[in-house]
């Protein structure tokens, strides 16, 4: 994708545009409050910002667990590959350090996107913050696994 950088890093360099991003899509578009977006885990996480012309447009984590989460775009970025290349950056995280699967929680209208990107669903949606939800999990071949 065109004039988009990806930078992977930790809550302390990447925290303040990661939040922006979230309280844009999670807290004013989607009502959630604000309490919820972020946790004690984005001090663990490694965190992976998109930026285009110095603004951060998508952000998301990974967890030391293998959990995927808080993957979030811009409304103006929507649609244009940016959250393909923010999944990719945190997959590319895992392979690394030799995860065998990652796993999320996706919103409903999310599912296709990460049908798209090998992830399958586990179990009945449920709800959480308000919001339908379902889990998905995807094996890391490159692990063997």
């Amino acid at each position: 994708m065109r004039d988009v950088t990806i930078q992977a890093g930790d809550w302390h360099g990447l925290g303040k545009d990661a939040a922006g991003v979230r309280e844009a899509v999670f807290v004013r578009e989607l009502g959630i409050a604000a309490p919820l977006v972020s946790d004690e885990a984005d001090l663990d996480a490694v965190h992976v910002v998109a930026y285009r012309e110095g603004d951060a447009i998508a952000a998301a984590r990974l967890l030391p667990d293998g959990a995927i989460g808080r993957l979030a775009v811009l409304p103006r970025a929507r649609r244009s590959g940016v959250g393909s290349l923010i999944l990719e950056a945190l997959l590319a995280h895992a392979i690394q350090r030799g995860d065998a699967c990652v796993r999320l929680y996706a919103q409903r209208d999310a599912v296709p996107f990460y049908l798209r990107h090998q992830f399958s669903t586990v179990g009945e949606p449920f709800y959480e913050a308000g919001v339908e939800h379902v889990e998905m999990v995807r094996q890391l071949k490159e692990n063997g696994h």
